[in-house]
This record gives C-alpha cells, sequence and structure tokens, in this order.
C-alpha cells in the first residue's frame, strides 16, 4: 500500500533521515578510531561505512539546502 504524503510531510522524513545518517555517522567514526589499534579489519570496516554515512549526508544535505554545501567548501 502506497500512503500519499504532502510536502510538509515529505521534508520532515527527510530532516529525520538527515538526523539519524550523522548520529549513525558519528557513531562509525568513533568505533573506527576505537578499534584502530585492536582490530585493523574491523576499524576498516567501520570506515567504510563512516564514508557510506557522509556521502547519505551530502546528499541529504544538497536536497534540504541547495547550495550551502559548495558554499561552505
Amino acid at each position: 500500500m502506497t500512503d500519499v504524503v504532502d510536502s510538509d510531510e515529505l521534508l520532515r522524513r527527510m530532516q529525520r533521515a538527515r538526523a539519524c545518517a550523522r548520529q549513525e555517522e558519528r557513531i562509525w567514526r568513533a568505533r573506527s578510531e576505537k578499534l584502530r589499534s585492536a582490530d585493523p579489519e574491523g576499524a576498516r570496516d567501520a570506515a567504510v561505512r563512516t564514508v557510506a554515512y557522509e556521502a547519505v549526508l551530502t546528499v541529504l544535505e544538497e536536497i534540504l539546502s541547495p547550495g550551502k554545501h559548495y558554499e561552505e567548501a
């Protein structure tokens, strides 16, 4: 079943997704740093996940705040 949502609801969902991606990026970054010396392979996996969440954040930022990403760089 497909729900029809208005633009405000869609915006709220994307903002929640962005907040979730930020949180996950922080968690995986911390995990990568924690595992760096004890478990290099686990640290690499966590680093890859960090980069994936960074990519998701970049896309969501561009959707929610067009052009802002490039102005900050």
